[in-house]
């Protein structure tokens, strides 16, 4: 019971982090002119994103992988049948997920900061590059967390 809780907490933190970047951040720049001020926003809003998204997909990852044992257990020789389908194509979305959050944080994120702190300039092309892989990045894992959600309902139903 603790489990599935721990589960739903880190879903909802884990999505309210996407939805805030998606609905409140990256909306914001446009109504900033000053280039200087954008590039200080987009890092201050990633500093606060990136742990908090990664550590809340971590506790998802963890949370669920219990459960799923939890559920093997419940279902002894019927697990295959009765979940096999279903659970294989959310595990299979769900590397993707966890594919897509690390590319954003690592590979997107996490080196606009550390630029940043470096004392680094961002050109507006590089900067409209860093918001637009944001922008992609994010909308791909709203949609594969809604589907897999989904499926995790599917799972619970059976």
């Amino acid at each position: 019971m603790l489990l599935s809780w721990l589960h739903l907490i880190s879903l909802a933190v884990y999505l309210g982090s996407l939805v805030g970047l998606w609905v409140m951040v990256l909306p914001v720049l446009s109504a900033i002119q000053n280039h200087e001020e954008r590039i200080k926003m987009v890092a201050r809003s990633l500093k606060l994103y990136n742990p908090v998204q990664s550590a809340s997909l971590g506790v998802l990852i963890l949370s669920g992988a219990f459960q799923l044992t939890d559920l093997k257990a419940a279902y002894r020789e019927l697990f295959l049948r009765e979940l096999g389908l279903t659970l294989a194509v959310k595990l299979l979305l769900s590397f993707f997920l966890i594919v897509f959050s690390t590319y954003q944080s690592m590979a997107v994120a996490h080196r606009f900061v550390r630029r940043c702190e470096q004392g680094e300039s961002f050109s507006p092309r590089e900067l409209q590059s860093v918001t637009r892989r944001l922008k992609t990045s994010t909308l791909a894992i709203l949609l594969l967390t809604m589907i897999i959600v989904w499926l995790g309902v599917q799972l619970r139903r059976t």
